[in-house]
């Protein structure tokens, strides 16, 4: 099968939607899979052809490959909360690592070719060096992590048996919301900063925590490479028109190259608000390491050009988009 339109798996997820606007904006036609365990029907735009089911259900995704003119997938379909995974390691093997096997089986038995990869770089686990490069050692030190990597050798393998084309993409911390309020993060037990944070601008919560304070860090607290969600849609176009060009197999992170630490992240969004957020110290989650920053030097190279690297940016989309939340999404 080499058709045009293009699968988004978690399509009505965060990361996923975004994906799906910036493919519909550069006219692609797109297909989403999502089982809406937090997807949301607002997200997906009303002429993209949405399918309701499981990825890890091999009929069913056999059923919507062979419905549709599929040439590529992009797979966002997964649970992501890293103190989650730590709590039920099982469910995350099933549904990121299970679940991603039975797709990758589906594609290749349907003769698709290219597979994006929503990956982390939660693969690295505590870092040797910042920031960290593509060739930097892989030791995960949660589950989530661990689901993610081996997800990326089942590529790697398949790639070698089936000639599959993959790509994938190792996330930093994404945040943010789209500019033109279209989407953004709608988790109701969401765990990123950022979100937290703008629910607590907003009202919508009473305080905000910081989960350690003694890192190896300047002010003690996670360092993390931000990028911008908007930014990270971009870089899946540009990996998969490096896939229809003939690359076979491309491992990409995908950060700034620079982190901020949870502190300044939350002096961001006071500034934003103006006024001061109830801040309260907590202890360590288990499985964060001190900090994580990408060497982006090689999604750079091969094209991608992020237009959102500022922080008081990032935070000013997020807070918009909780707004726009609480008003009710239209």
């Amino acid at each position: 099968m080499t058709g045009d339109a293009i699968l988004v798996t978690g399509g009505a997820g965060y990361i996923g939607s975004h994906t799906v606007l910036a493919l519909r904006d550069a006219g692609r036609a797109v297909v989403v899979v999502d089982d809406f365990s937090t997807g949301r029907d607002e997200l997906v735009p009303p002429d993209v052809p949405l399918a309701r089911g499981d990825v890890g259900d091999a009929a069913f995704i056999a059923g919507v490959l062979d419905g549709h003119d599929i040439g590529a997938v992009l797979h966002f379909a997964a649970s992501i909360n890293v103190s989650e995974s730590v709590a039920a390691p099982l469910d995350y093997y099933r549904n990121n690592t299970a679940a991603s096997r039975t797709l990758i089986e589906a594609c290749i038995a349907a003769g698709i070719e290219r597979f994006v990869f929503s990956s982390s770089a939660a693969v690295y686990g505590e870092l040797d060096t910042v920031p960290v490069t593509e060739e930097g050692a892989t030791r995960p030190i949660n589950p989530y992590g661990s689901s993610k990597l081996m997800t990326e050798w089942m590529l790697a393998d398949a790639a070698a048996a089936h000639g599959l084309r993959y790509a994938a993409l190792r996330y930093f911390n994404v945040a943010g919301a789209d500019p033109d309020g279209r989407s953004g993060e709608c988790g109701d037990h969401a765990g990123h900063l950022l979100k937290v944070a703008s629910e607590a601008a907003i009202g919508q919560r009473s305080y905000v925590e910081i989960y350690g304070e003694d890192y190896d860090t300047p002010d003690g607290t996670c360092i993390r490479d931000y990028v911008h969600v908007t930014d990270l849609a971009a870089a899946h176009l540009t990996v998969l028109d490096c896939l229809v060009q003939g690359e076979g197999r491309l491992i990409v992170n995908c950060g700034y190259g620079h982190g901020f630490s949870v502190r300044e992240v939350l002096s961001a969004v006071e500034a934003e608000i103006g006024k001061p957020l109830d801040i309260r110290a907590a202890a360590r989650r288990p499985g964060d390491p001190p900090a994580l920053v990408a060497d982006a030097t090689r999604i750079r190279g091969l094209g991608w050009r992020p237009a959102h690297d500022d922080l008081g940016a990032i935070v000013r989309s997020a807070v918009a988009w909780e707004r726009k939340l609480t008003e009710g999404l239209s």
